[in-house]
């Protein structure tokens, strides 16, 4: 009655192999034959049902987003250090050259998202869902910002401290262990990467009135996200399972609405391709390299459902309408200048 999570489980257990196609062109194969044809009635029909079963699957409360979380984040930053870069940033890099480093490719998307927040010395920036704490302590390094970061993973939170103590900006950072719906305060600057996948359809209208009641009147807030450019549909049950339990990539016809209603002005949205197929080809690459090591912390059927993970996720962003959205969001319609030349030369053109 579940291909898609047969096909995922068969192939962590070893019951499902692949010969000389390999794993993800023989992947690559069922999904176009898959998209060539029609499925049967009653795939089509379990499809319906968990489409619009996402209200109570996705429902995420507080307490549900504290275990969600800490099914995938708090496995152990060894392992995330194994694939990751060195600041571990467990998000889309942005590649200006295709030939570059995952490191470079990184620290580029983190000051093309530093730039869209115009921030100004001394700004108070919130940055939800705050990670190992790269972002935070890029933009109070790089930027001179006061910054503080929050998420519900406890190993995160332990890890991002550490690094603001190492690195001397501890006075300038502060890590929370805090849910969204939670924090209090007003902030000039809001950034949020790669989790609004993690809020749940149920909950966009409520994180976008937070950003609007969080956010300065003079305010700008970057959104960072994976999404669909097409229409939307029920979350991969084996990842649903497996990798990110309450997860789910909204469509943009789904963030329309919950935008609008938080009434603030959509200043510029960004579409970026294939920058994450290339970030997870670098992470799955550097797994493969470290596949002994996995192997000691964890077993084979830990390794094989990684390199399904990577893989199928290669192929979302390669064969499917799957892109990363970039929002920024503000309560003034001139908080930003009116083109985008400001992000790529040091002058101030498009102001007004």
């Amino acid at each position: 009655m579940n291909p898609s999570l047969g096909l995922g489980e068969g192939f962590m257990n070893g019951t499902l192999t692949f010969n000389e196609r390999g794993l993800e062109d023989s992947l690559v194969l069922l999904l176009r034959n898959r998209e060539a044809g029609q499925l049967p009635a009653w795939l089509r029909a379990a499809h319906h049902m968990r489409y619009h079963a996402r209200n109570f699957i996705q429902r995420n409360n507080p307490i549900r987003s504290r275990q969600n979380v800490a099914h995938h984040y708090d496995i152990s930053d060894d392992l995330y250090r194994l694939f990751l870069d060195a600041d571990m940033q467990y998000s889309c890099a942005y590649f200006t050259d295709p030939d570059m480093s995952l490191e470079a490719a990184q620290e580029a998307k983190k000051a093309h998202i530093g730039r869209k927040l115009r921030i100004e010395p001394g700004c108070h920036v919130l940055d939800i869902g705050c990670g190992w704490g790269g972002m935070a302590l890029t933009l109070a390094r790089d930027f001179d910002a006061r910054v503080t970061g929050i998420t519900l993973s406890e190993n995160q939170l332990k890890t991002a401290q550490r690094r603001a103590e190492e690195a001397g900006l501890s006075d300038r950072v502060t890590f929370k262990l805090e849910d969204y719906r939670h924090i209090r305060g007003t902030f000039d600057r809001i950034v949020s990467v790669g989790m609004l996948e993690h809020v749940g359809v149920p909950n966009y209208g409520t994180y976008f009135q937070r950003v609007n009641e969080l956010l300065s009147p003079d305010g700008i807030a970057l959104i960072h996200t994976i999404g669909r450019s097409a229409p939307p549909m029920p979350h991969d049950p084996w990842i649903n399972k497996y990798i990110f339990p309450g997860g789910y990539v909204p469509s943009l016809s789904e963030l329309a609405g919950p935008l609008e209603q938080a009434k603030l002005w959509q200043s510029d949205i960004e579409v970026w391709r294939l920058h994450y197929a290339r970030t997870l080809r670098h992470w799955r690459s550097r797994f493969e390299t470290h596949r002994d090591q996995v192997l000691a912390m964890y077993d084979d059927r830990f390794v094989r459902m990684f390199q399904y993970y990577f893989t199928v996720c290669i192929i979302a962003f390669e064969h499917q309408m799957q892109a990363v959205y970039h929002f920024q969001l503000a309560h003034e319609r001139n908080a930003v200048p009116v083109t985008r030349g400001y992000l790529y030369s040091g002058n101030v053109q498009g102001e007004g």
